[in-house]
């Protein structure tokens, strides 16, 4: 109402909203971008880019408002918030736990993550366990004591040379009250070689000197994975200083640090170490007395083998005649320790129980077998021997098992993997390869005698030979070695280091025991069998690995590089293809596609093919070729050949052409100098 007093306001002519209005208001516009806002579960963030001002970075991330607000509308307040703490924290751990597994050198889980102890012995009894070892001479290396183990003084150690450098006044020694990461060595001096092949005599690579000895410490600087070792240089620093180089040496500086095998000056008896009886722990109640590094025991390679012989246990024996000093060559007394091969053949299912004819079954089996008769021959039987594999006889000839395993409800056990026989399958099974049945997926698990093909893989005898290389080794000493494993050069050196070793598992830093040496009634073989003992019986090198881990016992059971004995399995899994290894392998089929044999990992001492067993060496020519003294087992494997590939029953063979004779392994097949240029004299 307008007045003389109250003049009408003059009209702005400002937008009228009304309550009707299709248009919100500004603070509902605002409202309402914020409700979307909260209700998306991405949200964009806007990073700029460096160095390009005219475009920015979107990234979307987790919106952690709506996030908030789920939890609280589904769990309450307090209890949604908690929950969300919760979860944040278990994000920020994982990740924490994922960088700490592969974004660090340990490549190790933290604490929380990792699997459970396996420790069975108190601190006490793993210190007797290093001092027993150490007193028989089996640590003749200078790597240091695990300060887990707490040793309050140090050692004398037999198998390390005096050291050389002058003791500090005793004001700069340690007390007693330190721990002692170190030995003092009491043993002879070592004098390193310069092994070279001296011409004319250059045809061959020379021998190593009986009584030689393998400096493992060196081999270990020079080839470590975990120091960015290449398998590559590691070869030629072995192949260098061994002079498996026979006049085809590159000139090159001094070469002082690649030699890496040497001579232990002979002592007096009074000056020899008299070994201590140490006491042991109490559950190690059947330990033999401390044994001389020098008491003489026989060099024997052990293999396990399970059902009908067939060419890769004979390629094995072959390579083992190829470059082994048997003294074959010759009709005087051999120099130095002859070694043995031990071959233990299971002839049946794993899990079967040998009829009382076993071993007369065995012999008729080799005796008609052509891969194997050759083997026979007199001449080989102080070198070449073959064993029945009994699993009970076995396992009471261990005084750690002997009066426990049977309490167990199983022996296969891998990795954790439990593998439960019936008691009745077992009896029902005989030591007979023609007893395999075929009734059912476990039947044939149960009853298989060795790997046919990839699908048919022989579970159940590949855990039983983890435990068989251990019991073999404790058992009788040696060396144990897989059964899908080739000799490449002598291993006189080896056998020298009184040290128990394996060898890792490819990059991981685990073992691997495809080829596995133990002394013989040791101290860390009791400890391996009691410790599988309260672990299941579980033999697998993964879990051997956490054993010694556990108990600091790693040191005693040297973890030797691949590039020894498996020098292609790094490049396999696509590392150090950079600077490969010759030949270059991408997979271990490619072993079986004849690959060059002149310089096959020159340097290495074995090669392991990984399994491969229903794969022939040569599908045209897959047979023994020896020559007209073993004709008639080439005759029977010739005609079983082509009767296989023909489906026709021939009676005789066809003359040898000579564009057919494509030899792919040349020295396993007729008569030729061994790789150091010796004949075999019959």
């Amino acid at each position: 109402m307008a007045s003389v007093y109250f003049p009408a306001p003059r009209r702005q002519h400002l937008p009228q909203y009304s309550s009707a209005s299709v248009l919100p208001s500004a603070v509902q516009e605002k409202m309402s971008r914020r409700t979307s806002q909260t209700r998306a579960w991405f949200v964009p963030v806007v990073m700029p880019i460096p160095g390009v001002r005219t475009r920015v970075l979107r990234l979307w991330v987790l919106n952690p408002q709506r996030l908030h607000q789920s939890s609280i509308s589904r769990f309450g307040y307090k209890r949604g918030s908690f929950l969300l703490l919760l979860a944040f924290l278990s994000l920020v751990l994982t990740t924490w736990a994922l960088a700490k597994r592969f974004g660090t050198e340990d490549k190790k889980w933290p604490a929380p993550f990792m699997d459970p102890s396996t420790l069975v012995f108190k601190r006490e009894d793993l210190q007797k366990i290093w001092l027993w070892e150490i007193d028989s001479g089996h640590y003749p290396s200078r790597r240091k004591l695990p300060e887990g183990v707490g040793l309050r003084t140090t050692p004398t150690n037999p198998a390390l040379p005096p050291n050389s450098t002058p003791l500090p006044p005793p004001r700069y020694r340690q007390s007693h009250a330190i721990i002692s990461t170190t030995t003092t060595g009491t043993g002879p001096r070592r004098v390193y070689l310069d092994i070279q092949a001296q011409p004319p005599n250059v045809a061959f690579p020379p021998r190593p000197v009986p009584g030689s000895v393998a400096d493992l410490d060196l081999v270990m600087d020079n080839c470590d994975f975990s120091e960015k070792k290449y398998v590559r240089d590691c070869l030629e620093m072995l192949r260098v200083g061994a002079g498996l180089d026979n006049a085809k040496r590159v000139r090159r500086g001094n070469l002082d640090e690649w030699k890496y095998i040497y001579l232990e000056q002979a002592r007096n008896d009074t000056d020899k170490h008299s070994l201590a009886s140490r006491e042991l722990p109490s559950t190690i109640t059947t330990m033999q007395e401390a044994s001389d590094p020098d008491s003489g025991l026989p060099r024997v390679f052990h293999m396990f083998w399970t059902g009908p012989f067939t060419d890769k246990p004979y390629l094995a024996l072959m390579s083992f005649l190829f470059t082994q000093n048997t003294a074959l060559h010759t009709r005087d007394a051999p120099v130095g320790c002859r070694p043995q091969f031990w071959l233990w053949i299971n002839p049946g299912p794993a899990a079967a129980v040998p009829n009382p004819t076993a071993l007369k079954d065995m012999f008729d089996e080799l005796r008609a077998n052509p891969w194997a008769s050759p083997f026979l021959h007199p001449r080989f039987e102080d070198v070449i021997q073959f064993k029945l594999w009994n699993t009970t006889e076995q396992l009471d000839g261990v005084p750690e098992l002997k009066d426990e395993w049977r309490k167990r409800e199983t022996l296969f056990n891998s990795g954790g993997h439990i593998i439960n026989v019936p008691s009745k399958k077992a009896d029902e099974s005989t030591s007979s390869v023609n007893s395999a049945s075929s009734s059912g997926t476990e039947d044939d698990m149960i009853n298989r005698t060795g790997s046919k093909s990839s699908s048919s893989y022989d579970r159940l005898s590949v855990i039983l030979s983890d435990m068989a290389r251990f019991i073999l080794c404790h058992r009788f000493g040696g060396i144990y070695l897989d059964a899908d494993t080739i000799f490449l050069r002598d291993w006189e050196e080896l056998w020298g280091w009184k040290g128990a070793f394996a060898y890792r598992w490819s990059r991981l830093e685990k073992y691997n025991t495809a080829v596995l040496h133990l002394n013989k009634g040791s101290a860390l073989g009791t400890f391996l069998f009691r410790t599988a003992l309260k672990n299941d019986l579980d033999f697998h090198p993964m879990t051997v690995s956490r054993y010694t881990k556990d108990a600091h016992l790693e040191g005693l059971l040297l973890r030797l590089p691949d590039a020894l004995f498996d020098s292609a399995w790094l490049n396999t899994e696509y590392y150090q293809r950079d600077r490969p290894p010759q030949p270059f392998f991408t997979d271990f089929g490619e072993f079986f596609d004849t690959p060059s044999q002149s310089r096959f990992f020159k340097g290495a001492f074995s090669y392991h093919f990984h399994n491969y067993w229903w794969k022939p060496f040569d599908p045209a020519r897959n047979w023994p070729d020896l020559g007209a003294r073993f004709f008639e087992g080439e005759r029977t494997a010739r005609l079983a050949l082509k009767r296989e590939q023909d489906g026709t029953s021939p009676l005789e063979l066809d003359e040898d052409k000579l564009s057919d004779d494509q030899r792919d392994l040349d020295w396993a097949t007729r008569e030729r100098p061994n790789m150091y240029g010796e004949w075999l004299l019959w």
